[in-house]
């Protein structure tokens, strides 16, 4: 039963339009990039970058370098919409994709995270076999057919992430609107809309609705008797999104999904009226269906499994932060922080206050008092720098205070433990974040 399924071949027209649409996409995103300032801000005016921990490797090229690696990105992307050396392609922009994601997190978005796996995802399907330079060129490589399962993994993938972002948002700052009110202060001074998103009534229906969004969307797409209004649903909410949070391609990419919920005789109808229909009822597995199910089985555990990670941390993510990343926790929190750095040369006993402005753009300087792994990293950062002066030094953070979603500053971090001699662990929690409420 699984076996036809997964493995019986349908119409690839919803595949082929959305290669176009996301190729689209990501050229736009790199592009956009470049002229926005984002890369100058995020990997250029840094004097190092925080990298996910274990990829300190991973570091901006120099001088106006990463201005090409983004222009290569988005050529790439082009390449993609075009069906030009498809494989090279995508494989290409996702290795570099990944690069990018990996050596910062100033800029952290869990969209470029769900970017990485379609990209992934992309890597595997046949999403050139049609409406393509590369059918133009390899006639043999052109059909009309696709399997099932790619169809498939996608709508998994999505249910995953709408359906843990909708459970982490029944929590007491997202249904008491608490969160919202906050996310919607910065844009008090938006055209037209402004004064309407400060109002209660607005939080309340962006509060329900976010929930219902997320948890509902994917199953109405896929029963038939709702999904045209599960598509206007999708479209209101995606471009509402886009105007209010201007979350780059995001919401664009999710409506681009919703081409493998409708039928591909609908999908061809739309966007391949001269494409021949895909009407066979044909069941043929492949010679690699083992490796695929050992593969898509694997892959979709440890999806699941991530996200759940938090709940065998001590403490609670929201306030530690671990376990937060990977995990579809969207729009949850607002988080500042207030920090110093006590610099101990161990052999003269001398101290010294770190000034941040001397090795942190502002936005890093948002981020470094609030997160832990921040913290953390830049204490080993300290470390190296004063070990190639020769000097031995442990570090100390004081008056580390922490709010999040708005409420009373509380002690953050230990004063007394020397950061820079801790190991960061990616799965237990650290002690020397303080508790997330007094203990007794």
């Amino acid at each position: 039963m699984l076996d036809r399924w997964l493995f019986s071949k349908i119409d690839n027209s919803p595949l082929i339009i959305f290669r176009i649409i996301f190729g689209i996409l990501v050229a736009l995103e790199c592009y956009g990039a470049m002229v926005t300032g984002w890369i100058q801000r995020t990997l250029v005016e840094p004097r190092f970058t925080f990298n996910f921990i274990g990829f300190e490797w991973l570091q901006p090229l120099p001088g106006n370098g990463m201005y090409l690696y983004f222009f290569v990105m988005g050529t790439l992307g082009l390449c993609i919409a075009l069906g030009y050396k498809y494989r090279f392609s995508i494989i290409a922009f996702t290795i570099l994709w990944t690069g990018v994601y990996l050596m910062q997190k100033t800029s952290y978005n869990n969209h470029y995270y769900l970017l990485i796996l379609i990209s992934f995802f992309m890597c595997f399907f046949p999403a050139n076999q049609n409406y393509s330079c590369d059918a133009k060129k390899n006639t043999a490589l052109k059909t009309d057919a696709m399997y099932s399962y790619v169809k498939w993994i996608i709508v998994l993938q999505l249910f995953i992430v709408y359906t843990y972002a909708a459970i982490a948002k029944m929590y007491g700052d997202w249904v008491d609107f608490r969160i919202i009110k906050i996310l919607m202060q910065s844009k008090a001074d938006y055209y037209l809309i402004g004064e309407m998103l400060q109002q209660p009534w607005m939080h309340r229906i962006v509060g329900v609705m976010g929930i219902l969004f997320d948890l509902l969307i994917v199953p109405a797409l896929l029963w038939r008797p709702t999904r045209k209004i599960a598509f206007f649903a999708s479209l209101f909410f995606h471009v509402f999104n886009s105007v209010v949070f201007q979350i780059g391609i995001f919401p664009y990419l999710a409506l681009a999904f919703s081409v493998f919920f409708f039928e591909p005789e609908t999908i061809r109808q739309l966007f391949f009226k001269g494409k021949k229909p895909y009407t066979k009822q044909e069941f043929s597995p492949p010679s690699y269906k083992n490796i695929a199910l050992f593969g898509g089985s694997l892959y979709f555990l440890i999806q699941l499994a991530l996200p759940l990670r938090h709940y065998f941390i001590k403490d609670d993510v929201l306030w530690t932060e671990e376990g937060h990343r990977m995990s579809w926790r969207m729009m949850l929190r607002n988080r500042s922080g207030k920090i110093q750095f006590k610099v101990v040369n161990r052999e003269k006993n001398k101290s010294t206050i770190v000034d941040l402005n001397d090795y942190l753009t502002s936005k890093q300087k948002q981020k470094i008092g609030a997160y832990p792994d921040f913290i953390w990293q830049f204490a080993q950062q300290l470390k190296k720098e004063y070990a190639q002066k020769g000097e031995d030094i442990s570090v100390f953070v004081l008056n580390s205070k922490v709010s999040v979603n708005g409420k009373p500053y509380r002690a953050f971090i230990d004063p007394k433990v020397d950061l820079a001699s801790e190991r960061w662990h990616h799965f237990k929690h650290h002690d020397w974040i303080l508790p997330s409420a007094p203990t007794n």
